[in-house]
């Protein structure tokens, strides 16, 4: 038994609380559970992997303008050496735009999946928190924070259970 006041524990038939001094009247409150991880922090992870994402997009869109257009007008002004190859650079800077906003769409539905308590969502979010650890600073934070929410044994049984239950 706690004090519903301080939270300090009580003996049965203690008539005051050794912690902030309030008299016990009738029973002591029944211990409050403990906070569900995954319940507490499953709509942060899934608003935080929809921001991330689409400041990936920006950052793709971004990279495959700079490959369509600095990279296709650079020979034309004269200020590129002669030995680079400007299509292979164009060719690269696109492919990597490209994979990025793969990674950002693939993000998205993640955070929409957590957000709607799907199924599937756990295992995309932890296989995604993996890659996004090596983006320093935010991918590495949003992948340790995911990764702590939702990969441990414990975590699984807690999703498995808000996924069972329909959302508020």
């Amino acid at each position: 038994m706690f004090c519903d006041r301080c939270g300090t524990e009580l003996r049965p038939g203690q008539g005051f609380c050794g912690g902030c001094g309030r008299q016990i009247s009738g029973p002591a409150a029944p211990p409050s559970p403990l906070p569900n991880r995954v319940q507490q922090n499953i709509r942060l992870a899934g608003i935080l992997w929809l921001v991330f994402s689409g400041l990936e997009i920006v950052g793709g869109v971004f990279m495959l303008m700079i490959a369509n257009t600095v990279l296709l007008f650079l020979p034309q002004t004269g200020n590129a050496p002669p030995p680079v190859p400007i299509g292979v650079l164009r060719l690269f800077f696109s492919a990597i735009a490209f994979l990025i906003l793969a990674k950002a769409v693939v993000g998205l539905f993640a955070g929409w999946g957590l957000l709607q308590r799907q199924s599937w969502a756990r295992i995309l979010t932890i296989i995604l928190s993996f890659f996004a650890v090596l983006g320093f600073p935010l991918g590495t934070a949003l992948g340790v924070f995911s990764l702590w929410v939702l990969l441990s044994e414990q975590s699984e049984r807690e999703y498995a259970r808000l996924v069972a239950t329909p959302s508020a």
